[in-house]
Order: structure tokens, then C-alpha cells, then sequence
């Protein structure tokens, strides 16, 4: 028996439980892992309240990152064995493989052996967030040294990651955050400009900075009405990738700016990428590469023991973190 997260009806952090639960023996490909830590994200909230891409069958499990030590691997896996230190690949299902539990059961597919350097909270914080930007920057953006990205809600762990490839890889990330209160941590986590949206004129801020070659690469998980000064900044030829919708209002459409420069606007998950094994190796190997140099290091904004899962999904979803929640186990 082993304690696991699950929720029996949909609703506020209030409706997870932690209950005991017989963990199922790993099965032919499947690998067994001693959970140390986890990392939360804003997916986790939305399933359990409802609002997921996924519609699960109640009581259900929920938990999409982990990292912990292998107890045990099933017939025919390879390159594991017991007591190796590893973290999980995000699975393309939630429900079917959650990871919120003292013991988990995942496809050996979704287990790496991520770099010593990082301790277990920063090795359960590594793939959600940097397999999506790097899925938007590099692999459909083809990010580079010559290019200007901007990069909304910055100071999420998406954000911060956003902008530690874009430095990789020699581009200039501009930050948009709402406020000025997280410019200096911005520029210091390797912005290269911050922009305040509730402060400044973020279109007139962003032509400033690009200049009359405006702005190829957008990165944005808000939509709404950020779109117009966005792309009213961008160069011809440019790509808008959008992979959230945390606005309340509608997203117009700027039909005129996005005939007159040509631009892409590209809806993004990062289940392109997992659900691609060529792309995801590409992947794991850019971001392994980045971590083991230290290009790549997971910010955490605040950690929560794991009897306190109801406390860190509230402060997931009432506040703007600048990094990662993450729960040890």
C-alpha cells in the first residue's frame, strides 16, 4: 500500500484526498519509482476542477511530473535498474498514468535518468516546463541568434524557461509581465528587457525595443486582448505561438496585421512532442545538454510537504509564482 492523491468530485483543492492504495506491480515496459518530489502544474488544477482536455472517471488521480528512485522495472525494460535516480516525462494521458503518489507505475518510456547536479525538487520541475518551450521555440520556431522572442507571463515556470533557451541558443528574450515588481528577478533570471503590460504601452515598448525590424518569435499562454499590440510588433514573416488561454476575454482576431506582415498564428500543446518519439528525443537531448552545462536550472517558488497537497494547489491557483511549486514526498 502506498498514499496516493485522487479526487472524488470535481471542484477546488479542497476535493483532493490522500488516501491509501495498492500500487500495481510493474507490468512488461513499465518501471516502478519511490517518489521524492513533484512538480505541480496549472494542467493538475484544470482536471480536477473540470476544465481539462481530458474527462476522467471518478475517483480519479492527477500529477503529470516526478522524480524519485527506481524500486522496480518490469520484463523487458532496459537501462534500468533498482535505486537509479530518475524523473518522469509528462504522459500524454494524466489519468491513466497520474503521478501524485508515494509509489507510481509509468511506461519505462517516461523515465530519465536526468543529470546528478539536480536534487529531487529540481529534477521533478524539469520536463513540463522546458519540453514546451522548447517545442515552441526550437523545434516549430527554430529560435536563433539572430532573433528577438517575447515571452508572456514570464515569471512562470514555462516563462522562465522560455527565456533560459532563448539565451542557449543566442536570441533576445523580452519578458512581459503584468507588473514591475518582478523586473529585477526577471533580469536577473537572464531577461534581456521586462515589460510591465499594466504599466507601460506594450506595443509602442515593443517597437522601441526591436526597432523597425520588429519581432519574429512570440510566445504567449494568455490570448485575449494582448493580441493586437503583439502583433502589431512583429516583423513579416513572423509566428505568434499560443499555448494557454489564461484571459477572461475574448482573443480578437487582427485580421489586417496578420494579412499586411504575413505572420502565423500556431496553437501549440506540448503533446506534439510527446506524442512523437523522434521529437522528443531531440528534445530530451537539447535539454539534457542544457541542464548538465547549467544553461538550464529549474526556479522553485515554493515547496509544500506532500500532507499539505490541498494547501499547494491553493497557492497554485492563487498566486503568481516566479518558478515552480513543488511537493516532496
Amino acid at each position: 500500500m502506498a498514499r496516493i492523491v485522487r479526487f472524488h468530485e470535481h471542484g477546488g483543492p479542497e476535493v483532493l484526498r490522500i488516501e491509501d492504495h495498492e500500487v500495481a506491480v510493474p507490468g512488461a515496459g513499465e518501471v516502478r519509482i519511490r517518489v521524492k518530489a513533484l512538480g505541480l502544474n496549472r494542467a493538475e488544477a484544470l482536471l480536477r476542477a473540470g476544465h481539462y482536455i481530458e474527462t476522467p472517471a471518478l475517483p480519479c488521480g492527477l500529477g503529470l511530473e516526478a522524480a524519485g528512485l527506481v524500486e522496480a522495472v518490469g520484463e523487458g525494460v532496459d537501462g534500468f535498474v533498482s535505486g537509479d535516480a530518475v524523473s518522469i516525462i509528462p504522459p500524454i494521458s494524466m489519468i491513466r498514468w497520474p503521478a501524485y503518489g508515494e509509489l507510481i507505475t509509468v511506461p519505462a518510456a517516461q523515465v530519465v535518468k536526468h543529470p546528478a547536479s539536480l536534487n529531487w525538487d529540481e529534477a521533478a520541475s524539469v520536463w513540463m516546463q522546458y519540453l514546451t518551450a522548447y517545442g515552441a521555440l526550437i523545434d516549430i520556431a527554430r529560435l536563433g541568434k539572430d532573433d528577438t522572442v517575447v515571452v508572456t507571463a514570464a515569471s512562470s515556470s514555462v516563462g522562465l524557461a522560455a527565456i533560459q533557451i532563448a539565451n542557449l541558443v543566442g536570441a533576445t528574450p523580452i519578458a512581459v509581465t503584468r507588473t514591475s515588481a518582478k523586473r529585477h528577478a526577471l533580469l536577473d533570471a537572464g531577461a534581456a528587457h521586462v515589460i510591465a503590460s499594466a504599466e507601460e504601452d506594450l506595443e509602442a515598448r515593443l517597437k522601441e525595443i526591436s526597432g523597425p525590424e520588429g519581432i519574429r518569435v512570440v510566445f504567449d499562454p494568455i490570448g485575449g486582448p494582448i493580441f493586437e499590440p503583439l502583433t502589431a510588433a512583429m516583423s513579416h514573416g513572423g509566428i505568434l505561438i499560443e499555448y494557454g488561454g489564461l484571459s477572461p476575454e475574448p482573443t480578437p482576431f487582427p485580421l489586417f496585421t496578420v494579412l499586411g506582415k504575413a505572420l502565423t498564428l500556431r496553437g501549440y500543446l506540448v503533446h506534439e512532442i510527446l506524442g512523437d518519439p523522434e521529437r522528443l528525443e531531440a528534445a530530451k537531448t537539447f535539454i539534457i545538454g542544457g541542464l548538465e552545462s547549467g544553461a538550464l536550472k529549474p526556479a522553485i517558488a515554493r515547496v509544500f510537504p506532500f500532507e499539505q497537497i490541498v494547501e499547494a494547489h491553493r497557492y497554485l491557483e492563487a498566486n503568481e509564482q516566479f518558478g515552480k511549486i513543488v511537493v516532496t514526498v
